[in-house]
């Protein structure tokens, strides 16, 4: 029989590839076997588990073309022992654990697979690169392409709907991708939570940990869910520390940095910061228009019938959205999806006026809580000048900047033309807005602090 079994092991290496081989299917051995049923030993519950889930079926099929009779597979949980030499074996002492190939469900178990699922959607191709994302981008290449981790962790924090759970997907496509036999396990703060209270509840601690401690690659999202969490923080710092030391990859993302997270313990907040900290700035007009684009086309490939025309957009619709919506890619994603569902069930090709008229209830959201008026108001305040400045001649740097940012906002933030804007600064002609709206824009893409402080105002505004 176990002759057997190596011949079903060289059909499954051919398979499956020498990485995930090594991982899964060479450390099993033959415990028990009989004429028409095998037991194999597996030396760790995650092991048995991931192995029932992904190969068992086939282990059962292959066994029987090499017997020539049907063949029933189980499994035994055999913790190994190092003999003299340092060779491994099996440890009689050890209580087998047995799982047979279909087992019955076990209500205390978390039977749930490690890894959550990950949205097809989100890879490294489908990211739109732009100044605001470049550097957390070419962060999470690195990291996706390396066999040992270049920084860890990385940490990579941003607003809400501006790209870090989609690198997030996209670094774990990219390892499953380019070597199969790593394992990357990707989960929520809260569904590490979830699973932490789980396993103090059924007494399954030791399966937790090694659930999560046999990983390659570990990927949390929104780290900030677990703020206030005293347990589940101790839990994930030992976890995190037990990692570090194998020399295994973590990623984490959350909303600010290590250092701004509240309710999070400053030893933690300590080895959030140890790696590679990177930030994704808000989205730039250059950039919302490249989403938009590069979503128009994913969008035509989902709805794509043999029997349908191709929906037109013109380039003035989507340079309204990137200008009138900028608050995060998901909002402007869902205002696309919205022209487009609209234009299909009615049957109108899309225009700027109809495209205006299926978001006037977003637009004008956004204009009646917000008015040029009030920006003026905050970034006068901010920069400590007087709100007459907004619509006086003076050129000096310390009034012309704030209120071409003040511009800026302006335009970003309500749905008033250029003209109108002009107006409101003192009568400028609109050209005046033009530039002062570009020059604000080239800022940001050149220097963070600038940025930041933009990004500062309108979050002020927006709330």
């Amino acid at each position: 029989m176990e002759q057997q079994w190596e011949r079903v092991q060289d059909r499954m290496r051919g398979e499956i590839g020498d990485a995930a081989f090594r991982n899964w299917l060479q450390p099993i051995r033959v415990v028990e076997a009989h004429e028409d049923a095998v037991c194999l030993g597996v030396p760790t519950r995650f092991i048995r588990d991931w192995v029932v889930t992904h190969y068992a079926n086939r282990i059962r099929e292959v066994w029987a073309e090499v017997q020539g009779a049907p063949m029933e597979v189980s499994f035994v949980v055999q913790p190994v022992r190092r003999a003299a030499g340092g060779m491994a074996e099996p440890d009689p002492a050890a209580a087998p654990e047995v799982i047979a190939l279909s087992p019955a469900p076990e209500p205390p178990e978390d039977r749930e697979a490690m890894p959550a699922p990950l949205d097809k959607r989100f890879t490294f191709d489908s990211f739109v690169v732009g100044k605001p994302n470049e550097f957390a981008w070419a962060a999470a290449r690195r990291v996706a392409e390396s066999d040992v981790p270049p920084f860890n962790p990385l940490f990579l924090y941003s607003g809400v709907g501006l790209g870090k759970t989609h690198l997030m997907h996209a670094i774990a496509w990219h390892i499953r991708e380019r070597d199969p036999g790593r394992t990357v396990g990707y989960l929520s703060a809260e569904k590490f939570m979830y699973r932490f209270i789980r396993a103090l509840r059924y007494h399954d601690m030791m399966n937790f940990k090694e659930q999560l401690r046999s990983l390659d690659v570990l990927m949390i999202d929104d780290v900030q869910f677990i703020s206030d969490k005293d347990s589940t923080q101790e839990e994930f710092f030992h976890t995190f520390n037990a990692l570090m030391d194998q020399g295994k990859q973590i990623v984490i993302s959350a909303d600010k940095s290590p250092a701004e997270l509240q309710g999070i313990e400053e030893r933690l907040k300590s080895r959030l910061g140890c790696g590679l900290v990177a930030d994704i700035h808000p989205t730039s007009y250059e950039l919302r228009l490249g989403i938009l684009e590069s979503k128009v086309e994913q969008i035509r490939a989902e709805q794509a019938r043999p029997d349908s025309a191709e929906i037109v957009v013109p380039p003035k619709v989507l340079e309204f959205l990137a200008h009138k919506i900028t608050t995060n890619v998901r909002e402007l994603e869902g205002a696309l999806r919205r022209v487009f569902a609209h234009a299909q069930l009615i049957g109108r090709h899309i225009t700027l006026e109809g495209t205006q008229e299926v978001l006037h209830d977003l637009l004008r959201t956004r204009e009646r809580h917000l008015t040029i008026d009030a920006i003026q108001k905050e970034v006068a305040q901010h920069f400590n000048i007087k709100i007459a400045d907004m619509s006086s001649p003076r050129r000096a740097r310390a009034v012309a900047r704030p209120r071409q940012i003040a511009m800026y906002l302006s335009k970003q933030l309500t749905a008033r033309s250029l003209p109108e804007i002009g107006r409101k600064f003192g009568g400028r002609d609109h050209t005046t807005v033009m530039h002062a709206v570009k020059k604000v824009e080239e800022l940001i893409g050149q220097d963070t602090d600038f940025a930041e402080e933009v990004d500062l105002l309108r979050r002020m505004l927006e709330n």
